[in-house]
């Protein structure tokens, strides 16, 4: 996986443009096994539930790229460096907690691939908080946050990527990037239905205050960063 920091300025026409039409195409030429891009695109412009950092350059593509082997990923990062201010490779293994058909909020995927995912996309990206050793943080992560977070939020697919290793230098330490995908903007945007209260003001702030004594036990705050972002399957 690689997050992708593109020149300053780049609007978000600009960001499908160069990623989709541009780099997608030779990538695929590349022949990966899959592929994927998540785009800071025009269909994408709406605030993460946590605001970056005051200044802090925003991650305009999250890139998967599925190979037999990693040691193959040179032409990809390649292309990738071509287009990009700077990009932070990653290493990591893939959990499928939920796929598009797998609960009450969508359907099988019936779209092609090229085709935009309906809704939108959170991307977070997160570090190990020092205060769990690593078998305790993954396993509140796997084992506590996942269920938990599945049950009370309308999230259509979340997949859960666990980093083995960075692969380029200076990648921030990241140990995990999760993808989230919600079925409509309001879904993420709107309190009561972000957490599946129905109206009910009181379940309202029972989920919420849930939510946030799991994450705070994991997670760090000052580290942790969401993206919101179009998903594009380019190659399944």
């Amino acid at each position: 996986m690689y997050l992708v920091w593109l020149p300053e300025g780049t609007a978000p026409e600009a960001v499908r443009a160069t990623m989709l039409d541009g780099v997608g195409p030779r990538l695929l030429a590349l022949d990966p096994l899959a592929l994927q891009m998540d785009l800071d695109d025009d269909g994408a412009q709406v605030p993460p539930p946590l605001p970056l950092p005051e200044g802090e350059p925003p991650v305009r593509a999250v890139v998967s790229i599925w190979l037999p082997r990693y040691d193959d990923r040179g032409p990809y990062e390649e292309a990738l460096a071509a287009v990009a201010d700077r990009i932070a490779g990653y290493l990591v293994t893939e959990s499928m907690y939920t796929d598009w058909g797998g609960n009450q909020w969508s359907g099988p995927r019936s779209w092609p691939d090229g085709e935009r995912s309906p809704g939108v996309l959170t991307v977070t990206c997160m570090q190990q908080t020092p205060r769990m050793t690593e078998d305790e943080w993954f396993d509140f992560w796997h084992t506590k946050q996942s269920p938990m977070s599945e049950a009370i939020q309308p999230r259509a697919r979340y997949v859960r990527n666990s980093v083995a290793r960075a692969i380029t230098p200076g990648a921030p330490p990241y140990r995990g990037i999760v993808e989230e995908a919600w079925p409509t903007v309001a879904d993420l945007t709107d309190p009561m239905r972000f957490y599946c209260a129905e109206g009910d003001e009181q379940r309202l702030q029972e989920h919420l205050k849930t939510m946030l004594d799991h994450v705070t036990a994991f997670l760090d705050f000052d580290t942790m960063r969401v993206h919101t972002l179009s998903e594009w399957i380019l190659r399944s």
